[in-house]
């Protein structure tokens, strides 16, 4: 490693884009995989013998072909005799297997928030959803346009947000420079290499995984720091994200409804209110990755609200999501988040907590009921 990737201080980058710069945005944005990206994909950190119902209705595979993911998910869970996966890739629609899924950026109204909803339907449904796809497609372009805003604060710059997220993360001139004339690379090359660029890449994660293919460069060090900063640029942006160009979610539910389709809330744990509001949905997830600390008190919550409904109506059902993002089985180990590496399709061990599943046994659900269940939902 060079003098400079040893040492944790920001350096002067000249703005000119190099060769160098060129290549490593190529390399940033490729969805090709090399061999050793596909056998890290298509191979498990642990293998599971004794799960043998499978329900996973929210994960993402991102730009991981579903062979490779199904070739993992069989060696994860070779016994899993019954299964029901359905992809839940960020607006957009995809299809495996019997059943097509979606995860929708979408607005709450009543309580001035983004909120996300699970959408889920059997194939045939969706063929020719025009209205939903449009939604979507709407949904998809407004939402990606938040790492425009996200590079232009840092390059313009937006002096305010740039002045918070340096003294919360103690991120000096220097550094705060440097990253300022790489983004501005960024967007340039961005601009310039617009019509070769996927969907897929449009992203706020471009920005992350950029700096992340400079460690051999600069060292993990110095680029922990430059993480650390623009992560709090990021959150300032998406405080500040206006919402009137969303969808109300109460759109989006009663387009799904009108084609047959599903709903799920995902990440309650984030969206508090939205439990209050009385949606047409057919479930709550009750844990995912992320929103583990209200396990119990979710479930409670579901139980109550079936108890008090009225006779014949339908009950909400209890999900958990694995919140898995396949691109993070792509990066190489010391690139990885942590947390997301971790996360599996189909891996929710909170189904097998002792003290959580003695109440979802004295509620009489298990992974099986739901599946039976929410297939006889979506057929309709």
């Amino acid at each position: 490693m060079n003098t400079q990737a040893s040492c944790p201080q920001a350096v002067k980058v000249s703005p000119e884009i190099t060769d160098e710069d060129r290549r490593r945005f190529h390399e940033v944005i490729s969805t090709e995989l090399a061999d050793w990206q596909i056998e890290q994909v298509i191979t498990p950190s642990k293998i599971y013998p004794r799960q043998e119902n499978l329900l996973a209705l929210h994960w993402h595979p991102e730009f991981v072909p579903l062979d490779l993911i199904t070739r993992r998910v069989d060696a994860m869970f070779p016994n899993a005799r019954e299964r029901m996966m359905i992809p839940t890739q960020h607006n957009v629609l995809m299809s495996y297997g019997n059943y097509t899924g979606v995860e929708v950026d979408c607005y709450a109204s009543g309580f001035n928030q983004k909120v996300q909803l699970l959408l889920h339907f059997e194939n045939d449904r969706v063929k020719d959803a025009g209205v939903l796809k449009s939604m979507l497609a709407h949904t998809f372009k407004y939402r990606s346009s938040q790492l425009f805003e996200y590079m232009d604060t840092i390059t313009t710059p937006m002096e305010d947000r740039i002045a918070i997220a340096a003294r919360e993360t103690g991120a000096d001139e220097d550094l705060v420079e440097m990253v300022r004339v790489y983004v501005t690379k960024l967007q340039t090359i961005l601009d310039e290499e617009w019509s070769n660029v996927s969907q897929e890449a449009i992203k706020n994660k471009l920005v992350k995984n950029y700096f992340d293919a400079m460690r051999p460069k600069y060292g993990d060090n110095l680029i922990n720091r430059i993480q650390a900063y623009l992560k709090e640029v990021k959150k300032l942006v998406k405080q500040n994200f206006s919402l009137k160009f969303f969808y109300r979610a109460t759109e989006v539910i009663e387009e799904a409804r009108a084609l047959g389709g599903c709903v799920v809330i995902p990440h309650p744990e984030e969206f508090w209110p939205i439990l209050l509001a009385k949606y047409d949905v057919d479930g709550i997830e009750v844990w995912n990755p992320q929103s583990q600390r209200y396990t119990d008190f979710l479930i409670s919550v579901v139980n109550e609200q079936n108890a008090s409904r009225p006779s014949g109506g339908r009950n909400l059902l209890i999900f958990m999501g694995d919140d898995c993002h396949m691109s993070e089985k792509t990066k190489s180990p010391e690139t990885q988040d942590p947390d997301k590496a971790g996360r599996e399709i189909g891996l929710q061990p909170a189904w097998d907590d002792l003290h959580i599943r003695k109440k979802l046994i004295i509620a009489g659900i298990d992974r099986h009921s739901v599946i039976s269940e929410y297939r006889e939902r979506l057929a309709g």
